[in-house]
């Protein structure tokens, strides 16, 4: 990748400039995620960020059967969990080196361009944090471009699913102008959902300015329901969920860090946070969206999820939940 030499100050200009312009040209692929009667699910092991984890990624995809011809040419957007700015908070926010691994994975298997978008939900200053937690030196140093996607432009389309009390969305127009959207969320357990993960991780694609901060307006018509709505509307096409160190307890940001030692990969995006979950030790039939998105998102039953690379099972790693917390203790 090349080497760019800029001023904080200038790549914060640029990026931000990048973001509200959103000047990329193609669009996104059309029609709904489907149900299937099986998928698959890649589980990778890694000891910790200084591994490669470009190549667990690209194994990840390979195992997957994903084609060249369905990477390569094409415009990526990486969507991380970047919450809080976390300084000295490894299990807040996707890590840097799990983003730079997937760029790198990307644009090895034959990618156009890879450019990195978050919305943050707590935090209007999005800059800042990716400058907090080291994001904004891989970026410079690697050349890719941030939407901050809480200022792009939107457009707005209907509620098709209903689930939730919103009669339309309004999405950033980053979203036309790419042809893959990866959702990178950090593996953790959460204070009203249960487990926040890879479907939850995309009520970072809607902007602050029209949802406000954090995201109140989704959290008055329903967490679970706005689950369901955003990832029918949005259709990601693949997930890489950060477990290397996960947060459990009081999640997403009072937790404590958990080291579970994987990065779970999918292009299904209910039968990854399933697999996630049984990995944290859970039952993903008692999580009420995962329940209700295996009807018509895909599955999260274990027959139907044909598990590559490591058991889960060899790689169990039990998240405490917080009896006190009601959302918590419909799981125990």
């Amino acid at each position: 990748m090349s080497q760019v030499h800029w001023t904080r100050r200038e790549f914060l200009h640029t990026v931000f400039v990048t973001g509200v312009a959103a000047t990329y040209g193609a669009s996104l692929l059309q029609g709904c995620v489907k149900h299937q009667e099986t998928t698959n699910t890649f589980i990778a092991k890694v000891a910790d960020y200084e591994s490669d984890i470009a190549s667990s990624i690209i194994a990840g995809i390979r195992e997957l059967s994903i084609t060249p011809s369905e990477i390569k040419g094409k415009k990526i957007l990486l969507k991380p969990n970047l919450i809080e700015s976390g300084i000295g908070g490894i299990h807040l926010t996707t890590h840097p080196l799990v983003i730079r691994g997937a760029i790198e994975a990307f644009l090895k298997l034959g990618a156009k361009q890879v450019v990195v978008g978050e919305a943050s939900g707590h935090t209007r200053d999005t800059m800042r944090i990716i400058e907090d937690v080291g994001l904004i030196d891989i970026l410079s140093e690697d050349d890719i471009p941030f939407v901050d996607l809480n200022y792009d432009d939107v457009y707005t389309i209907p509620n098709l699913q209903h689930f939730s009390k919103l009669k339309t969305l309004s999405l950033p127009e980053t979203l036309h102008e790419v042809d893959w959207i990866v959702s990178m969320p950090k593996m953790k357990t959460h204070h009203w959902a249960g487990f926040t993960l890879s479907m939850k991780n995309l009520f970072g694609i809607l902007p602050g300015i029209i949802y406000g901060w954090p995201k109140n307006v989704l959290h008055y018509a329903g967490i679970d329901e706005c689950i369901l709505d955003i990832n029918a509307a949005v259709k990601p096409h693949f997930a890489i969920v950060d477990g290397i160190v996960g947060m459990e307890g009081d999640g997403p940001i009072m937790g404590t860090p958990r080291s579970a030692g994987v990065l779970v990969m999918g292009r299904n995006l209910p039968a990854v946070d399933a697999t996630c979950v049984r990995i944290m030790g859970y039952d993903p039939r008692k999580v009420s969206y995962l329940r209700k998105a295996s009807e018509f998102l895909g599955p999260i039953e274990e027959p139907y999820i044909n598990q590559h690379g490591e058991a889960i099972r060899s790689v169990l790693a039990k998240f405490s939940l917080e009896e006190k917390i009601p959302a918590h203790r419909k799981l125990l």
